[in-house]
């Protein structure tokens, strides 16, 4: 018989994203900045966008 192929594990989904990136909100103005209520898409900081889960 042939050895079995061995498959590498599914990577694990990061945490905090998911999918890589999070939703933030920003600060508009001149002066007096003021937290908008819109929000938009940021790089997620944990996995640095691969939506895997760090190994380390």
């Amino acid at each position: 018989m042939a050895p079995r192929k061995k498959t590498a594990p599914a990577p694990v989904k990061c945490a905090d994203c998911q999918t890589g990136q999070v939703l933030e909100s920003f600060q508009v103005g001149g002066r007096k900045k003021r937290t908008s209520d819109d929000r938009q898409e940021a790089l997620c900081l944990t996995c640095l966008g691969t939506g895997e889960a760090p190994t380390d």
